[in-house]
């Protein structure tokens, strides 16, 4: 046991690195969905308007479930309940009848502005401690791991 201790917590400084953002990410994930469970919210379909409003307001479920990182299968399990509650639409793809598109509806759009502003807030707060510039680096360094990541 004592040498899978000493393996797991001596790191490279790339993997020190790796669990440094994965810890990072989750503490503030947790803030996050602290705040959408305040609203009786869930932050994952939260999540997957916000992700549709930045396609525009239109997507394919497979370049949903891609941003996301998800199967194409799952995708269906997770929109069915914000189709249920009114947030999104199903569509016809309009050059390939196959295909649908999911539309975010009037009602999901003003669930967004309704309820990103108070998690934009909340978010923005707790990185505060980091001053202008430490925040343009870390937008540039995991700008540089996205373009790597395969």
């Amino acid at each position: 046991m004592k040498k899978i201790q000493e393996y797991v917590n001596n790191h490279s400084l790339e993997v020190q690195a790796f669990f440094a953002l994965v810890d990072t990410t989750a503490r503030l994930i947790g803030i996050s969905e602290k705040y959408w469970h305040s609203l009786g919210l869930n932050g994952a379909r939260i999540r997957l308007l916000v992700e549709i409003a930045k396609e525009g307001g239109s997507v394919l479920p497979s370049t949903l479930a891609g941003r996301i990182g998800v199967t194409k299968a799952n995708i269906s399990v997770l929109l069915g309940p914000l189709e249920q509650l009114g947030y999104i639409r199903s569509s016809s793809h309009p050059e390939d009848g196959r295909k649908r598109r999911i539309e975010l509806s009037p009602e999901g759009e003003r669930l967004l502005w309704e309820v990103l502003p108070g998690n934009r807030e909340i978010i923005a707060d707790q990185m505060k401690s980091l001053g202008e510039s430490e925040l343009r680096q870390l937008l540039a360094a995991l700008h540089t791991l996205q373009k790597g990541a395969v």
